[in-house]
């Protein structure tokens, strides 16, 4: 597996953005694309009214998990066609309105990247070990269980 044109990171500190876009560029590609996955405020439960957030909270199996997210990369490349894929994922407390996990890629145009960043997305949430907990301003919490796609069911 060629990993040159893949960056995976787990950290646990604020994902620094701004220094994502280099990791994807590429002079000889049209599209790059990104997903952000943000903490939000309110969180649509069983209950009648939306549970309001005050942070999430992840845990990891780390070793299993970069080498998932490796081949997650990887597989999205080969079958995608990208140039480059960058994926960073946070863990500890995540406060609303800060990333917790971003993906970008890079391909020479763009309906790869379009098709490639909910694929990602969905495959990382069923199958890395990173585990989420939701913390509520009345001070309960719940551990969250993805739900995925129908799309992300079909193999690379």
């Amino acid at each position: 597996m060629n990993t040159d044109s893949i960056s995976i990171e787990l950290v646990h500190c604020p994902i620094d953005l701004a220094s994502l876009q280099t990791k994807i560029a590429d002079p000889d590609v049209g599209a790059h694309g990104w997903f952000f996955g943000v903490t939000r405020r309110r969180t649509t439960t069983n209950d009648p009214e939306p549970k309001i957030t005050q942070s999430l909270s992840y845990q990891a199996h780390e070793p299993m998990a970069e080498k998932q997210l490796l081949q997650i990369a990887a597989d999205a490349i080969q079958r995608f066609g990208l140039t480059k894929l960058v994926i960073v994922h946070r863990l500890g407390d995540v406060p609303v309105g800060q990333a917790s996990v971003v993906v970008g890629c890079s391909s020479p145009h763009r309906p790869a990247t379009f098709e490639a960043l909910p694929w990602v997305m969905d495959i990382l949430k069923r199958d890395v070990p990173i585990w989420k907990c939701e913390r509520y301003v009345d001070e309960t919490s719940a551990w969250v269980h993805p739900q995925v796609s129908q799309e992300s069911d079909k193999t690379p």
